[in-house]
């Protein structure tokens, strides 16, 4: 299951990577991040992040890393614990006077999760990615 947002921020598109790149920022701009913190590595590929967020009255832990690290142009995380994986991809692009920024989140689930889940969640997830863009825009705003 994923979603997609397409927007635009204004701000320099190498600020945009930067500020997504480091991936404690989430307590910024997703709605749903109680915390995050850097376990270890540079902020580049493969620098590892400890994420708690709340979705739907419950916590979920997850290990992210950082699989793709391209300076100012693209930023993947992907998360996981037992039952989830959740990946954050971003691209940024110069738009004028700020960044054009195309945002996927892909969550894939164990068996039998992976049948019911999506069936359950699949408007609260659009609707928290639209949360997501709003939050983002303020930040960067």
């Amino acid at each position: 299951m994923h979603v997609e947002r397409r927007f635009t921020v204004p701000r320099p598109v190498e600020e945009v990577f930067a500020y997504f790149a480091d991936f404690t920022t989430t307590q910024e701009w997703d709605p749903g991040t109680v915390t995050t913190t850097r376990l270890a590595g540079d902020g580049g590929a493969g620098t590892t992040w400890a994420n708690t967020s709340e979705f739907l009255g419950r916590r979920v832990e997850l290990v992210y890393e950082t699989v793709t690290h391209r300076p100012p142009s693209e930023v993947e995380l992907r998360g996981r614990n037992g039952r989830t994986t959740a990946t954050d991809h971003l691209w940024f692009e110069a738009d004028g006077t700020g960044t054009a920024v195309r945002y996927r989140a892909t969550f894939d689930f164990s068996f039998p999760l992976k049948v019911v889940v999506p069936l359950v969640i699949r408007r609260r997830v659009e609707a928290l990615a639209d949360e997501t863009v709003e939050q983002i825009q303020r930040s960067l705003g």
